[in-house]
């Protein structure tokens, strides 16, 4: 019988969702297998320009894939699931399981990617078992949260068990009827749990988070007493409260119209699994509700947290093509704003109230509220389930802390839980709990093009911040500029205007090659003349930028285009005959070449003189 000492340790390895929130994705790793549960993502940052989404590091899994024995998935939010479509791009995952809903989303994300091949997606019921490889067993345990079909899993390994919550609260009055299974996690609790690894995103909340079912009646009292049209708005995923703005709907006797491709996705197939029951005849297209009376009428849309492109940001900027808010209409906000998003909420506000809407907002107005667990939801998860060890997840770091206070208070020993960041190793044996080392962690930033890397996104942020000076220059083979430069600002701040900064550009080179020409030209034995083309380019570069900054007082980007002549071998020198100095060449000369280079190059090319000097010192 293998002894306790001689176990390996389970690897839990998080690569998302700590000290942060979103893109949320943690490796279970056991000698030589991996499971992956939940790949999410995260939405860029201001500063993040041109980027779409954000993902973790997956470095550590594209090294050791061929390691990965399958994927579990928890629940159908962004932040748990939005990431697997690009994963799949990079490295397989041979089976996915997860719950009905999850599921149908994410099949439709992966055929719309063209990888749904690339991995085999099955759906699991509570209580229901499954194995990957030949270390793990998981059991799928029903929980509550802020989306129908969403799990608690139980993770079964060589060193014990380790129960991972997803997110999740205690909701006592689920919409759907779907209760959570206390009374498995009492008896997993009751057998012996190892490790509890649990949500932490409103650890710093006391009290009980309340049932989804609460903002029913406010949302009632909103839809009865609005005289005028209904603009809703939420999370597009929160299926239960849009269960309930549909009942209501039926209830006061209006029709829906629904807006933005998620929404209308997520409706789809909720009401294909039985999550949304309400009759076909409820929902009409935008064309036809302008026929009826506005009292008659709910428009369903995305946009709750300000995105730039969803229908409410849109139709707030007088954008969209066919709702345009006017006098009488009530906008329901019933979301909070997710951290970070708050600026963009209170300027779609604004702007609808200044075109005449009443919106209703705020967290006093009981509209909303959160789908994850408070602190005593937190101690009541740590009270059936009794773990040996605990690890604090899913939150900044003040979270992280809390939570593990919270824990403290409930009886585990504060030398029995570690607090972590991404891609720390955590090493867990039946009697210990410790950091055994880290992964790369960071995170990957995608736009519509494939992943933008750290000089690209550092290059954009210097064009947003200082603009971007062209400058394209014709070079003859003796030594002069054969015409004018063009010279062009973009989101440059200067007041001196377009001809006198050409005239300061074309004094600047014809400065440059007076003084440097000779320095990269060399007359050869036969006669001809040895041009350092590249030599010359960095050094105008050089002296371009120098003037930049003297006379903008910024680092704006340069862009600096030169053409100049060039042998059929398109070597970046160029020999020609002598005769060639006196004789000033056509610009449009068929052979010229464009040498394109920014102001952030690296090391200068070395001159002629240089590379001579080098040679004969060697």
């Amino acid at each position: 019988m293998t002894t306790a000492s001689a176990v390996s340790p389970l690897k839990v390895i998080p690569l998302g969702g700590l000290h942060e929130i979103g893109k949320n994705t943690c490796v279970f790793e056991y000698e030589d297998e991996i499971i992956l549960l939940d790949a999410g993502l995260a939405f860029p940052t201001d500063g993040m320009h041109g980027v779409n989404i954000v993902l973790p590091d997956m470095t550590y899994l594209r090294d050791n894939q061929h390691k990965i024995k399958g994927m579990i998935v928890t629940h159908g939010h962004e932040d748990h699931i939005g990431g697997i479509a690009f994963h799949l791009k990079q490295f397989n995952i041979p089976v996915i399981y997860g719950p009905r809903l999850a599921m149908a989303l994410l099949q439709g994300k992966l055929e719309e990617a063209g990888v749904a091949g690339k991995t085999k997606l099955h759906t699991v019921g509570p209580r229901e078992i499954v194995r990957y490889g030949k270390h793990f067993f998981v059991e799928f345990i029903r929980n509550t949260h802020s989306i129908a079909d969403s799990f608690t899993v139980a993770i079964h390994t060589p060193v014990g068990v380790v129960i991972h919550t997803g997110d999740f609260k205690i909701d006592h009055t689920p919409v759907d009827g779907e209760y959570f299974d206390l009374q498995r996690l009492a008896e997993y609790g009751e057998k012996g749990v190892l490790c509890l690894i649990s949500d932490s995103t409103n650890s710093e909340l006391p009290g009980f988070t309340p049932s989804e079912r609460s903002v029913f009646p406010n949302l009632d009292r909103i839809i009865s007493q609005a005289k005028g049209r209904l603009l809703v708005t939420t999370f597009a995923s929160s299926v239960h409260r849009i269960n309930m703005i549909l009942e209501l709907a039926q209830k006061h006797n209006r029709v829906v119209s629904v807006l933005g491709r998620s929404m209308l996705n997520v409706i789809a197939h909720a009401r294909n699994l039985g999550y949304i029951k309400c009759p076909d005849n409820l929902f009409e297209p935008l064309q036809a509700i302008r026929n009826l009376p506005d009292h008659k009428v709910i428009i369903l849309t995305t946009g709750s947290q300000g995105e730039p492109m969803a229908a409410m940001s849109r139709i707030a900027r007088k954008e969209h093509r066919q709702i345009q808010i006017r006098q009488g209409d009530t906008v329901v906000f019933s979301a909070n704003p997710i951290p970070g998003n708050t600026i963009s909420v209170v300027n779609t506000i604004d702007q609808l109230m200044i075109q005449g809407a009443h919106v209703v907002y705020g967290r006093d107005k009981g509209i909303h509220v959160s789908g994850h667990g408070c602190q005593e939801d937190q101690k009541l998860m740590l009270a059936l389930t009794k773990p040996k060890f605990f690890l604090p997840v899913h939150g900044e770091h003040r979270m992280l802390i809390k939570h593990s206070e919270t824990a403290q208070s409930v009886g585990v020993p504060p030398e029995n839980m570690v607090i972590i960041d991404n891609g720390d190793v955590v090493e867990l044996t039946p009697e210990s709990i410790k950091i055994g080392g880290k992964v790369p962690a960071g995170i990957e930033l995608m736009d519509t093009a494939g992943i933008v890397q750290a000089n690209v996104l550092q290059e954009r942020q210097r064009l947003a911040e200082d603009g971007m000076v062209t400058v394209a220059a014709v070079i003859g083979a003796n030594g002069e500029m054969l015409t004018a430069p063009e010279v062009h600002l973009r989101g440059v701040v200067t007041s001196v205007n377009h001809d006198k900064w050409r005239t300061w550009v074309k004094e600047a080179i014809e400065l440059a090659l007076r003084n440097r020409w000779e320095q990269y030209t060399t007359k050869e034995e036969d006669g001809q003349l040895d041009i350092d083309w590249e030599g010359l380019k960095t050094h105008l570069e050089r002296e371009l930028n120098g003037l930049l900054r003297r006379e903008l007082q910024t680092r704006a980007s340069l862009l600096f285009l030169m053409q100049y002549p060039q042998t059929e071998r398109r070597t970046t020198r160029v020999t020609v005959p002598t005769s060639a100095v006196k004789t000033i060449p056509s610009p449009t000369v068929s052979s010229a070449a464009a040498v394109v280079t920014t102001a952030s190059s690296g090391t200068p090319t070395p001159t002629r003189r240089q590379r001579s000097t080098a040679k004969a010192a060697s």
